[in-house]
């Protein structure tokens, strides 16, 4: 489904803040609230969007610590079984299947190096995964998007 320009940047507005009123929003898009809501329903109905969140910045958590792995999976390893195996960790940011020679990258946060290392030996001990390599990032420089929502 591709959104039209005026859903988009409803979208986009929510984005932004979706604590935001329709009111708030109706009148940076030059509709009504009513109108706002009636769209803003017809797109979770249509799956355009799938639900609200609170976005955390990791380090009020405590966790300033980042690094990407790479998981190099056993043989025949379904995206569905990568998924249940590291939707337990709240570490987890994000996790994707990859092209190249790794099935998968994860992007992990932690308190310090002892905590990402335990970290990355539980994620090694799962039972679909063959190896690991990781990469610490020393210096964010470009982050546009935030987890999963490039809008």
């Amino acid at each position: 489904m591709r959104l039209n320009d005026l859903d988009e940047r409803i979208v986009h507005a929510l984005a932004e803040d979706a604590r935001r009123s329709y009111a708030d929003i109706g009148q940076e898009v030059g509709l009504s609230a009513p109108a706002v809501k009636r769209r803003v329903d017809r797109l979770r109905e249509q799956g355009a969007i799938t639900g609200f969140t609170v976005r955390v910045d990791p380090a009020a958590l405590g966790w300033e610590t980042e690094g990407f792995v790479e998981l190099y999976c056993r043989r025949n390893t379904s995206p569905e079984a990568i998924h249940r195996g590291l939707a337990r960790y709240p570490e987890v940011a994000s996790a994707s299947t990859v092209t190249g020679e790794a099935d998968a990258l994860v992007q992990v946060f932690a308190a310090d190096m002892r905590h990402f290392e335990r970290v990355l030996e539980r994620i090694a001990g799962e039972h679909f995964v063959e190896r690991t390599k990781s990469v610490l990032v020393l210096s964010p420089l470009l982050r546009r998007f935030s987890s999963g929502s490039p809008v």
